[in-house]
């Protein structure tokens, strides 16, 4: 092989490599800024966005810089500085996160400076390094055609690569953190091997000036307490965490699971119906109530969680049958180990709560039906079609109940007004609960319940006494709910071909009601 041809193959493997790992960044990105602002399509689009854009730039300065003087040691410094780039997000995610948190900018702000903080530049700098590198094997052959096809072909396999190998094997085997660090270090290991060419001191002084200060780099990031990953574990779905709350008399250890930035629930280590958040409470209200003259019950929760209200029904007098569809199998693992859940009292399933619910036998039936998968502002949209409200109605029994939470605001809640509309044209009852309504815009947690057939409360008072511990009473919203808002739009029937979920809830994502 000659000289020629080994610097263009080089060139080819460091143009396929620096693709993949800045699709690594990329796919880590969203990761990376969860616990701060949650994963949605508004986050996402701020990170494919934001990259694309320092990727369009990198390229298009990359193309200016190689029509005056492309060399093989400039684009070598240029994947040097952007290994540093990469090496440096731990310390800008924590300087910037807590400014932000501070400054109280909507979700989208927040979203958006996070991510052009942390790796515009990163990926303007790769942008930069395959004109260069184009330019450079282009000297060495004439083929122009297949070596300008060559390395796009090859950038954008390494695209594909990095995003399988981020989202399947690299983000849970190491963390999102660990994944940032290995990058930053191999893209510096990218700019070593184009250093070939240079006089071998300079190469070895370059070398173990790299060397040790990215081996410093990850040093100080992986020994420094105020650097930490936020996760204690982190699975192709989630950032774990569970934080203790504490001991409290009478009830013993009390601990939270916290999934990317929201709280989804808390477990009391000796009272497994002490339910601390007013809305899980009321869940639990509505399901016994509307079943109260029965002996024994089923039930089936989308999504587990902390599996606070599986726990809570599985300890509960009445014999009861418990099916729970979780996506996350390392969530589980969480809640038995640290937040005193015994997964033996029901029956697991680990998938996607609808493909479950569709594979079941045509003759399966469910008292109950739980609806606990939506995580603060992301929504999955397939849970919330008039399909999905079709299949569930299929899977109760003719006297069951659907019973659901959402968050939303209030009083103009645009999906909560929605899915109110959309469970109407399946559930000849619908109603819809607060425990406290506000006077302004304000965000709330609703609790939304769907059946065939009127439950005791149901057209009675808009007023309900808990009989469970704490004591609490919510208040009946429905009316309020039906229709548009005032001076608002028309709502949609949300549908598997038409679920705007990101737009109805828009103001959680764009004002400070959000936060």
């Amino acid at each position: 092989m000659s000289t020629g041809t080994r610097r263009v193959a080089l060139y080819a493997l460091i143009v396929f490599l620096s693709s993949a790992l800045l699709l690594v960044l990329e796919i880590v990105a969203a990761r990376l800024i969860a616990p701060h602002v949650g994963v949605s399509l508004y986050t996402w689009s701020a990170v494919i966005g934001v990259v694309l854009a320092g990727l369009s730039i990198g390229n298009a300065l990359g193309g200016a810089w190689a029509d005056r003087h492309a060399t093989a040691v400039a684009a070598a410094g240029v994947l040097a500085a952007s290994g540093f780039a990469a090496l440096a997000i731990p310390w800008l995610l924590t300087m910037t996160a807590s400014r932000l948190q501070a400054a109280e900018l909507s979700i989208l702000g927040t979203s958006l400076v996070l991510v052009l903080v942390l790796f515009f530049v990163p990926a303007l700098l790769i942008g930069i390094v395959t004109p260069l590198l184009t330019t450079l094997a282009l000297r060495h052959s004439t083929r122009t055609g297949h070596i300008v096809g060559m390395m796009h072909a090859l950038g954008a396999t390494g695209s594909i690569l990095g995003t399988f190998a981020a989202a399947w094997w690299l983000i849970p085997a190491l963390g999102s953190r660990d994944v940032v660090l290995v990058s930053g270090v191999l893209l510096l290991l990218c700019g070593l091997l184009l250093l070939q060419p240079a006089a071998s001191r300079r190469r070895a002084a370059a070398a173990a000036i790299v060397v040790v200060t990215a081996v410093a780099g990850v040093w100080g990031v992986l020994s420094s307490p105020a650097l930490a990953s936020p996760c204690d574990r982190e699975s192709s779905y989630f950032c774990i965490r569970t934080v203790d709350e504490g001991s409290h008399t009478g009830l013993g250890e009390v601990r939270s699971l916290v999934l990317d930035h929201l709280l989804h629930g808390t477990n009391v280590e000796n009272d497994g119906g002490y339910l601390f958040a007013p809305y899980v409470q009321l869940m639990q209200e509505l399901m016994c109530r509307h079943h109260h003259d029965k002996a024994t019950l089923s039930a089936f929760f989308i999504g587990g969680g902390a599996y606070t209200q599986p726990r809570a029904l599985a300890l509960a007098s009445m014999p009861i049958d418990i099916t729970v569809a979780e996506l996350d199998p390392l969530v589980t693992a969480t809640a038995r180990e640290e937040l005193f859940v015994d997964d033996s009292l029901m029956h697991v399933i680990h998938g996607d709560a609808r493909a479950v619910l569709a594979r079941m036998p045509d003759d399966t039936r469910f008292d109950i039906i739980v609806g606990d998968a939506f995580h603060d502002v992301s929504v999955p949209y397939h849970l919330v079609t008039r399909e999905f409200a079709m299949l569930v109605r299929a899977r109760l029994h003719d006297d069951g109940i659907y019973i659901l939470n959402l968050v939303d605001t209030f009083p103009r809640g645009r999906l909560a007004r929605a899915l109110v509309e959309t469970l109407s044209t399946v559930f000849p009852v619908v109603d819809v609960w607060l425990q406290e309504v506000p006077h302004d815009e304000t965000r709330v947690t609703y609790v939304i319940s769907a059946a065939n057939t009127p439950t005791e409360h149901t057209g009675r008072r808009d007023r309900l006494r808990a009989v469970t511990r704490p004591a609490r009473q919510w208040t009946r919203v429905t009316e309020r709910l039906r229709g548009p808002a005032p001076g608002d739009t028309e709502v949609p029937v949300l549908t598997d071909d038409n679920a705007p979920v990101e737009q109805l809830i828009s103001s959680l994502f764009t004002s400070r009601v959000g936060r």
